[in-house]
């Protein structure tokens, strides 16, 4: 009975987890290029490639809990939290 709840509670972080770092890379993607060093963050590239990595990272469901999933996700939370607003209010958009 254990093992069926913690399997499906690891399954619904899989499937949150992916959706987060899914949406990271795809909002990275499409912000412009010279709006990351205008706020004062490190480059496209080196968030692409964070959040790439988490995203690619993420479509394992083992590596959901493991210190290289967790890594991924708050990278990916860091982006959308601090890198994405700061580039939304200088491009408007």
């Amino acid at each position: 009975m254990f093992d069926a709840v913690q399997g499906l509670v690891v399954l619904v972080l899989w499937g949150l987890f992916l959706v987060v770092k899914g949406y990271a890379f795809v909002d990275c993607i499409r912000r412009p290029t010279a709006a990351f060093p205008a706020v004062g963050r490190q480059s496209k590239v080196l968030w692409m490639i964070l959040t790439g990595a988490a995203l690619l990272t993420g479509l394992l469901p083992g590596m959901t809990l493991n210190i290289i999933g967790i890594a991924g996700t708050v990278a990916s939370l860091i982006y959308l939290f601090d890198v994405r607003p700061k580039i939304r209010e200088i491009t408007g958009r």
